[in-house]
C-alpha cells in the first residue's frame, strides 16, 4: 500500500488488485476480465428479440459490442427452434440494444492443442 499525494494506491500482484479502495485499481481488474474475454465465443440477446453469436472482438465505454463472425438468430415463435441462422460477419451491437451477454462455456475452456 503506497501513498501517493494523499491518495491511496493499490499494489497488484500478479496483475490481480490486492486492495480495491482505488479507482485504478477496480479499472485495472474490469479491464483485466474484458481482456480475457477477447476473442471468446458470446451469445448477446437484443431488445428486439433477436441474438447474435459471435466472437467478442470489441467494446467501448457506451457498451456497444463488436463481434467477429456473427451469426444472427431470430425471434422464434416456436419455443423448440431457433430457425437457420443468418450470417452476418463483422457485426456491431449498440450498447443500448443489449439485453444479455453470455459467454458460451466451451469457449472458457483452456485450447488444447499444438
Amino acid at each position: 500500500e503506497l501513498m501517493q499525494n494523499n491518495k491511496l494506491v493499490c499494489i497488484k500482484n500478479n496483475n490481480t488488485c490486492t486492495m480495491r479502495q482505488s479507482s485504478e485499481c477496480v479499472y485495472s481488474s474490469a479491464r483485466q476480465k474484458l481482456e480475457n474475454l477477447l476473442n471468446k465465443s458470446m451469445r448477446i440477446r437484443m431488445t428486439d428479440g433477436r441474438t447474435l453469436v459471435g466472437l467478442f472482438l470489441c467494446t467501448d465505454r457506451d457498451c456497444n459490442v463488436i463481434l467477429g463472425s456473427a451469426q444472427e438468430f431470430l425471434k422464434s415463435t416456436d419455443s423448440f427452434s431457433q430457425g437457420e441462422p443468418r450470417v452476418l460477419g463483422l457485426a456491431m451491437i449498440p450498447g443500448h440494444h443489449v439485453v444479455s451477454i453470455e459467454v458460451e462455456a466451451e469457449s472458457l475452456q483452456p485450447a488444447h492443442g499444438l
